[in-house]
């Protein structure tokens, strides 16, 4: 049995996911887009993250309210860097596409990294080991 897992996330403003993710460079999941849905393929294995309009995830798929991330967490994605210069640059793209870097570039426990949240606050980090 052939098995793909992929994340389904909730957004207010589709456009605006589109926008972002774009602009940091993310490709784009080709063929699966509308008003309702943006989606980008992460990474050289192609993790898949949908970003569903809120009432769309919470009608179709969850079958319930959403996380407010305002108060809490849901889920931090873990994203490689190869240099700590490429952490650096992911903080800046981050920051001019609209995003939030709650913890800035830094070294910590055999690392260097720093952590964003994009528009609707899903989290991510940009991980260089040591």
């Amino acid at each position: 049995m052939k098995v793909q897992i992929w994340a389904n996330l909730g957004v207010a403003n589709v456009e605006r996911t589109k926008a972002f993710y774009t602009q940091l460079g993310i490709t784009k999941n080709a063929g699966h887009e509308s008003d309702e849905l943006a989606s980008f393929i992460f990474g050289d294995e192609g993790f898949v993250i949908h970003f569903f309009k809120d009432d769309i995830l919470k009608e179709n798929g969850m079958k319930g309210e959403l996380a407010d991330l305002s108060k809490g967490n849901e889920v931090i994605f873990s994203i490689s860097a190869e240099t700590e210069a490429e952490v650096n640059e992911w903080a800046k793209k981050v920051e001019a596409a609209g995003g939030n870097v709650f913890d800035p570039p830094r070294a910590f426990q055999g690392m260097y990294g720093c952590a964003f949240s994009d528009p609707d606050g899903h989290k991510f980090n940009i991980l260089k080991w040591k």
